[in-house]
């Protein structure tokens, strides 16, 4: 077959980019049988220096880069959605299939051509108001996914959670919705070296050996980070943990989504424990990597996901997680990390009271941790996209 793939997701720093660079390079390096083409406006195209050596490109004049179009207080124009349907009913000779890895990017294509789509979840829908500051772009999300989903040959998702999620959007049929996982990459393992983690560290504001609660992500409000600062401040009328510090990896200048970063910051002044909170913003993976391997724990207390991938990520690198009973984050973490309800600050306070101070339960959930991050291997979830374009080519 000949698959084009939607690539205008390449550039964004959040797991719907990085689902599309591990997805799309590791189906190109697998599959020999297959022939690709990757599509993506011309702002992505000028922004990325790392697309697959050898691919197939098709760079389409946009005025501007889908992703930021695509923003939470944005909107794509007309204009670029038909210039990037253009491109993809014009390419010769003609394609078989096309793939988005992400809804969030999606076009209409010529209804001939069969559709994979990708939808991470349905925070969207269920939360709203969580991740659109207006009605506006409420609507245009529900239409373009209403659309998306009419169009697809086969719908994919990224865990049982999500899908069990997705069978509820009206008209979705069950023959239509399969699971592509999110994956860890191979270089999030573990570090033993002191000297780089503490260069890392005090690049950053931290002193070095410093003991802190990590988390990693964005600050949209579904992301529910209000709860972190409150079960820090818990933990800080203890002697014991008035050393410890609460780092926020993410970026917080140049995020798309709706961001709820300047709400949080005025929580931590009026907390008063601003000097004791580190707001890092984006951090590339080499020194993520270290920050995860340097944590006591990662915590994750989202009211919903699709998948979490901080969590398999700090599981990867030997870190304990901690995270909420909400959306796929049970389904990613098992029995490898701890589980609370995401609006109880009390419950969250007392799991770190106890990885902060139980150095067996962090070993335990540790070794844990890195047996379970060895089932999410992007390899595997190649595989697994292979067997849906294989299933979405029967729709012919």
């Amino acid at each position: 077959m000949r698959i084009g793939i939607d690539a205008s997701c390449w550039a964004n720093r959040r797991g719907y980019g990085r689902y599309t660079r591990e997805i799309v390079a590791s189906i190109l390096q697998i599959d020999g049988g297959n022939d690709y083409v990757l599509f993506l406006d011309s702002e992505t195209a000028r922004r990325c220096d790392d697309l697959p050596p050898g691919s197939r490109l098709v760079e389409v004049s946009t005025r501007r880069s889908a992703v930021d179009a695509a923003s939470a207080s944005g909107h794509r124009s007309l204009r670029d959605i038909r210039a990037m349907s253009r491109a993809v009913t014009a390419y010769r000779p003609a394609l078989d299939l096309f793939y988005f890895p992400s809804v969030y990017t999606f076009f209409p294509v010529r209804r001939r051509l069969n559709a994979v789509v990708t939808i991470h979840d349905t925070i969207a829908e269920r939360h709203p108001e969580l991740i659109f500051p207006h009605r506006q772009n409420q609507l245009l999300w529900k239409l373009k996914v209403r659309w998306a989903m009419r169009q697809a040959s086969v719908v994919v998702t990224v865990s049982d959670a999500a899908r069990s999620a997705i069978m509820s959007l009206p008209g979705m049929r069950h023959e239509r919705l399969m699971v592509v996982p999110d994956a860890v990459s191979g270089h999030f393992r573990p570090c033993d070296d002191i000297s780089e983690i503490d260069r890392v560290l005090v690049e950053h504001g931290l002193e070095p050996g410093a003991r802190f609660i990590l988390y990693v992500g964005g600050f949209s409000p579904h992301k529910n980070l209000a709860t972190v600062v409150d079960a820090f401040v818990t933990l800080r009328c203890e002697e014991r943990f008035r050393d410890v510090r609460l780092v926020f990896v993410g970026d917080f200048q140049q995020d798309v989504f709706h961001s709820g970063y300047r709400t949080l910051r005025e929580r931590v002044k009026t907390r008063e424990v601003e000097g004791k909170v580190v707001f890092t913003g984006f951090v590339p993976d080499p020194s993520l990597r270290l920050f995860y391997c340097a944590a006591q724990a990662l915590v994750l207390p989202s009211i919903d996901e699709g998948f979490g991938l901080p969590a398999v990520e700090a599981m990867a690198c030997g870190t304990p997680v901690a995270a909420s009973r909400a959306g796929a984050l049970p389904e990613v973490v098992g029995e490898a990390g701890l589980l609370f309800d995401p609006r109880s600050s009390a419950e969250l306070a007392n799991l770190l009271r106890r990885l902060l101070s139980d150095s067996g339960l962090r070993a335990a959930l540790s070794k844990k941790g890195l047996e379970r991050a060895a089932r999410f291997t992007w390899e595997k979830s190649a595989r697994a996209a292979l067997e849906v374009f294989a299933e979405a080519a029967k729709a012919q």
